[in-house]
């Protein structure tokens, strides 16, 4: 059975490579620690952790223990170099600090002996820390497990993200409305890539599209916090920004007054006043057949109704919104 550990500082949101990582490891990993390395209480921020943990939830990655903290653990990292008689320098490193603190080599090392870790699968910025802890293993009379360098994100530059660009972070990539469902499907696609590979949002993009294509109409509303007659509105979003753009550009009532077509508004009224508040889908689509049958201005009636003169199918918003506010924009 494959143990692996997926290992963040808690610096807050997740890089969008640190997030490949996690992926890749519950991906090969039978059994998954999650390690809070935060050893360099410096690099420590506020709710750095707290905001791992949501990221973690929000991809949908599970872990099977942890989290842990390196710092809860200080004790027993000195107790394993006390033991195995190591320096305080081992091969020009430091191994604890002067204060008796243990860095983050030390700890590693003895946490991944501790929790039985047999794949290192990590970031190739990594890759210089791998013959010093194999050497600490062997110091400590253990076996090193196996180590898996992948390639970083990069930005166009070939340059590792900045926290600060655009998509760097998995908090960016919720906050422009891209399903976590799309986030990780990419992460997955890019498995361990063995060289750098440059952040792509416009496949993020893509298979946001086609995740909220195949949710149904009440979890997309939910999602976008619409109610779920608005759903149809929503149909076509790149990402649920996008979305809930479109149905506010439905719901929210327009600003400009609108004095055209009286007779198609007037007409539009009487028949939406004799159906429920909330109209099902047919219901809706029988309003525009009639008023098309006598020849109704149907722009003029998505003018009243959304301020706009283009936007979802006609018979979506008389569904979205319901009778008495339809109802308050066609006689105003």
């Amino acid at each position: 059975m494959s143990r692996v550990r997926f290992a963040p500082s808690p610096t807050g949101t997740l890089h969008v490579g640190n997030a490949l990582s996690a992926v890749a490891n519950r991906g090969f990993g039978d059994w998954l620690l999650l390690r809070i390395d935060d050893t360099d209480a410096a690099r420590n921020v506020p709710g750095g952790e707290e905001a791992i943990l949501d990221d973690l939830r929000w991809l949908g990655i599970a872990w099977d223990d942890g989290p842990v903290r390196q710092s809860d653990r200080a004790g027993r990292h000195m107790e394993a170099a006390r033991s195995a008689d190591l320096p305080q320098r081992f091969e020009g490193v430091m191994l604890w600090r002067d204060d008796g603190s243990p860095t983050f080599h030390l700890a590693t090392v003895v946490d991944d002996v501790d929790y039985g870790i047999t794949h290192v699968i990590r970031g190739s910025d990594h890759r210089a820390n791998e013959e010093l802890h194999a050497s600490l293993h062997r110091a400590l009379g253990t076996t090193p497990p196996t180590v898996v360098h992948h390639g970083l994100v990069v930005g166009e530059d070939g340059k590792k993200l900045s926290k600060r660009a655009e998509g760097a972070t998995v908090a960016s990539l919720r906050d422009a409305g891209y399903p976590a469902e799309a986030v990780r499907a990419y992460l997955e696609e890019l498995g361990l890539p063995k060289h750098d590979v440059q952040l792509d949002l416009e496949r993020i993009r893509s298979l946001s599209v086609d995740v909220l294509a195949e949710l149904g109409d009440e979890e997309l509303a939910a999602r976008a916090g619409v109610p779920v007659e608005a759903a149809p509105l929503l149909r076509g979003a790149h990402d649920l920004v996008e979305a809930r753009a479109l149905a506010a550009a439905v719901l929210e009532p327009p600003s400009n007054s609108l004095l055209l077509s009286p007779e198609t508004l007037a007409r539009f009224s009487e028949l939406r006043a004799q159906l429920p508040d909330v109209l099902e889908k047919d219901e809706a689509k029988s309003v525009i057949r009639e008023l098309k049958a006598v020849g109704g201005n149907l722009k003029a009636l998505r003018l009243a109704l959304t301020g706009a003169e283009r936007g979802p199918e006609l018979w979506a918003v008389v569904r979205a919104l319901p009778r008495d506010e339809a109802l308050r924009r066609a006689l105003r």
